[in-house]
Order: structure tokens, then C-alpha cells, then sequence
């Protein structure tokens, strides 16, 4: 779990080029040009249009911030639909064994549509208002409320509707909460402060729902397994 977590976010963090050590091409004539330049990736094939960095290498980059821009509360809702659905996904094939369960993947896949990516976008956005910037104050403040606030209401909200789309009542909807709700948090409490940190102190706003699922693909399988325990 620690290394696909770890390698999640080694990519996602590369992606949005959040790096201590800024790359830099070899000096030419003496002089030091910047890794990414307009001019350097006129030949590349893998920027569509070399008049827009904007893009990148990533295929569908350029598109998914236009999605943000003109429509951020369905693509980040399309967001978190990939991120569980993938979560589920690979820890039904590498860790759960058995038949592959298909209600349990419409059910978290829905759970990232309907719930993850809507609240996150008015989440994120409420937060940095109430605390603005990024310095180190800022920072720790928000991920002190993201997860001694936030995150015990968001596993609430997660086990309620578990239950409800199971048919649960609400007696053992409450017994569940009761029983699990501290192992979910405790175990996001190991993940989300330091994943957080990178997140409020280098990710845009807007960005954050893409960074978050980027991660919590590792951690949503842990989210799927605990979920759907007896």
C-alpha cells in the first residue's frame, strides 16, 4: 500500500512538475536555458500544438484544464468517477481475489461521482478561502482541518452510503461507523497529512480533486476493502 501510494504521487507530483531541484537543460554558449520553453518542443510529436506549453506531454491535458475552466464541477465529478473506479478496480484484481464483484465497483465508482469530486470541488475551494496561502502557517492549518474536521465527516458520509445502496438499517449503519470509523481515519492520518502538505503548498485549487484522486487511487483500495467488510 505505501509504495503504490508513493508511487502514485511521485507521478502525479511530477505531472504538475513539483519538484525542489528545478530541471534546467545544459548551458549553451555559456548560457543555462530553462527545461521547458516553447521553443524547445516545437519538434516534439507529443505536444499537439507547439504553441501551447499549457498542454504538456500528457495527451488530454490541455482539454481536462479547459473541462476545470468552463466546467469544474462535472470534471471534477468525472475525476473521482475514474479515481474510485480504478481504486476498486486493483484492489478487486491484486488484493481481494475472488470473482470480480461488479455492484461493488458501480457502487464506489458512483460514490466518486456523486460525493468525492462534487464535495471536494466546494470543499477545496471554501478552504482556501477561509485560509488563504501557502506558507507554512497556512498549509499546516488546512491540513489540520482537512483531517481532524473533514475527514471524519467524509467517512461518515462514506459509510452511510454504503449501507444505504446495501439496504442496510440504520442501526447497522450506526454499529459500522461505530466499529470502523476510527480505523478509517487512522488510516488516513498515515497517508493525507504529508500528501496534503505537497497539495496545499504547490497544487493550484483548481487541481487539487486531480492530484487528490492521482494518490488516493492507492489509498481508495484500502477505502474499498475496509468499506465493504463484514
Amino acid at each position: 500500500m505505501k509504495l503504490l501510494t508513493l508511487l502514485s504521487l511521485l507521478t502525479v507530483t511530477t505531472a504538475f512538475g513539483v519538484s525542489p531541484h528545478p530541471v534546467q537543460q545544459k548551458s549553451v554558449n555559456g548560457l543555462t536555458k530553462p527545461a521547458f520553453r516553447k521553443d524547445s518542443v516545437v519538434d516534439s510529436p507529443l505536444f499537439r500544438d507547439p504553441a501551447k506549453v499549457r498542454g504538456g506531454a500528457v495527451p488530454g491535458w490541455a482539454a481536462y484544464n479547459d473541462a476545470l475552466d468552463k466546467h469544474p464541477l462535472t470534471a471534477k465529478a468525472c475525476t473521482s468517477l475514474v479515481g474510485w473506479a480504478l481504486g476498486d478496480f486493483l484492489a478487486q484484481m491484486f488484493i481481494s481475489g475472488g470473482p470480480f464483484d461488479v455492484k461493488r465497483f458501480i457502487t464506489l465508482s458512483a460514490f466518486g461521482f456523486l460525493y468525492h469530486g462534487p464535495s471536494g470541488h466546494y470543499f477545496y475551494n471554501w478552504l482556501d478561502k477561509f485560509i488563504p496561502g501557502s506558507d507554512g502557517k497556512a498549509v499546516a492549518s488546512k491540513v489540520a482541518f482537512d483531517q481532524i474536521i473533514w475527514c471524519p465527516i467524509f467517512m461518515t458520509v462514506f459509510f452511510t452510503y454504503l449501507g444505504l445502496v446495501n439496504g442496510d438499517s440504520f442501526a447497522a449503519i450506526g454499529d459500522k461507523i461505530k466499529n470502523d470509523l476510527l480505523s478509517a481515519c487512522q488510516g488516513s492520518w498515515k497517508v493525507w497529512p504529508f500528501v496534503h502538505a505537497i497539495n496545499f503548498k504547490f497544487i493550484s485549487t483548481k487541481h487539487r480533486l486531480v492530484f487528490i484522486n492521482g494518490v488516493q487511487i492507492a489509498f481508495n483500495m484500502f477505502l474499498s476493502l475496509i468499506g465493504t467488510k463484514k
